[in-house]
């Protein structure tokens, strides 16, 4: 019998250890846990909210950034109701701002600057601006000759994108996007 809960389609090994090398450890986990956290949710695909709430849990330099306790708490509140409350009409739904460039086959585009493409295979099951997002803190991450993209890195880059779901529950939750963009340096 089917399982009644949808499943995120499984990515290769080689994709995700190409993925995982140009992230810090840290980082990596903090993909894992937003990957498990869809799962969990049973949503279809991993997107920005979910990557948000997996970095401010793993990632001290994440709560920091996003400022005092009591807002990291409001945004984690936002982001727990998101299974139970108004999430739910995101469910079954793709997460595309309309900021991301179209997502071809075989590349996928930075949200930041349309002519920066980084090279390999698209990772199932993640949403157009979660693909946008991790193109964004490698592209950072590069910019600062840095081999691997931090939680910093994407927390700037899912910032970049106005419309996105983690930028919803930001915003819901009381952070001044542009205040967290200056903390952030987005570039």
């Amino acid at each position: 019998m089917p399982s009644p809960t949808p499943r995120l389609p499984r990515q290769s090994t080689a994709i995700r250890a190409e993925r995982d090398a140009s992230l810090t450890v840290e980082l990596a986990s903090a993909v894992a846990g937003a990957r498990r956290r869809a799962l969990r949710d049973g949503d279809r695909q991993l997107d920005t909210a979910h990557l948000l709430h997996s970095l401010i849990e793993t990632d001290p330099e994440v709560r920091t950034a996003l400022g005092p306790a009591p807002r990291v708490a409001r945004v984690l509140g936002y982001l727990v109701q998101r299974s139970i409350g108004y999430g739910l009409r995101w469910q079954g739904s793709v997460e595309d701002s309309g900021v991301v460039p179209v997502v071809r086959k075989d590349r996928f585009d930075t949200n930041t600057r349309s002519d920066v493409r980084t090279p390999g295979p698209r990772p199932s099951g993640w949403s157009p601006s979660v693909l946008a997002a991790m193109a964004g803190a490698q592209h950072r991450a590069a910019l600062d000759g840095r081999e691997r993209a931090s939680g910093t890195d994407l927390l700037a880059a899912v910032a970049a994108n106005p419309g996105c779901r983690a930028v919803e529950v930001l915003g819901r939750a009381g952070v001044d996007i542009e205040e967290l963009s200056g903390r952030t340096g987005v570039c």
